[in-house]
């Protein structure tokens, strides 16, 4: 099985749709999608993951079925920067008091214990962001056939034996959602600490990042990134990325 993990396109988030520029990414990313091959569509229930969804879903005659889990982490905002959690400083979510107290933070994770933990990562509904996204998560993955076992996923059904049947064609997901969530369900997929995915990565709006279900051995799966925040599409098109979410130096 293979994931394509899509940021929504350019976003105008007073009223939570998308930019003249961001109907344009998601059209772009249509005509992408339909070459990828896309089987099933999922989606965040924001307007503006709707509004990128419905274009590929549109090309492809599919329906998309919306996953409350994959909401943005609204409520994570730290009084003490003045941001959103996720979106802090990158010098802030690297220090070496965070990244103490963040050994092992996942969504499945607290921090270590007996470790005072600084903000943002103190705000207490960070934990409960965690856990829906770790149950949402594994909710979603076992309905596509692979239940979680530690790190790794146990396959399920015809590709549970060890070898696939050249008659099944392994699922390729296409599923909209937002930059903060995304970067938080990586570090819950991938395993990497939570604060080096919120500081040391970014998807571009339209982006697509793939996710391969490596079945490394019999019967289990690995998740492998296979590409990150890919936007070959936008180039194609002849469009210039959008940098929602990059505050500086962005050129």
């Amino acid at each position: 099985m293979r994931i394509y993990y899509i940021r929504h396109a350019d976003p105008y988030y007073p009223d939570d749709s998308l930019t003249p520029a961001g109907h344009l990414e998601a059209q772009a990313l249509a005509t992408h999608l339909a070459q990828v091959g896309i089987d099933e569509i999922y989606c965040s229930p924001r307007g503006r993951a709707r509004l990128t969804a419905q274009y590929t879903a549109d090309r492809l005659h599919l329906p998309v079925m919306i996953e409350p889990w994959t909401n943005e982490l609204d409520g994570l905002r730290s009084e003490t920067f003045h941001q959103t959690a996720w979106d802090v400083d990158g010098a802030v979510l690297r220090s070496p008091e965070i990244l103490a107290a963040a050994q092992g933070l996942s969504p499945r994770a607290h921090p270590a214990p007996g470790i005072p933990v600084p903000p943002p990562l103190n705000n207490p509904r960070i934990a409960e962001h965690l856990k829906k996204i770790r149950t949402g998560s594994d909710d979603f993955l076992l309905r596509l056939g692979f239940e979680r076992q530690g790190s790794c996923y146990r396959i399920l059904g015809a590709y549970g034996n060890g070898s696939t049947p050249a008659a099944i064609k392994p699922k390729r997901i296409a599923l909209f959602a937002h930059l903060g969530f995304g970067l938080t369900w990586l570090s819950h997929l991938l395993e990497i600490p939570l604060p080096l995915m919120w500081a040391g990565f970014y998807l571009h709006p339209s982006s697509v990042t793939t996710i391969l279900f490596d079945e490394r051995a019999p019967g289990f799966a690995s998740p492998r990134l296979l590409g990150m925040g890919d936007i070959t599409h936008l180039h194609q098109a002849g469009l210039s990325p959008s940098r929602a979410g990059l505050i500086a130096n962005s050129d």
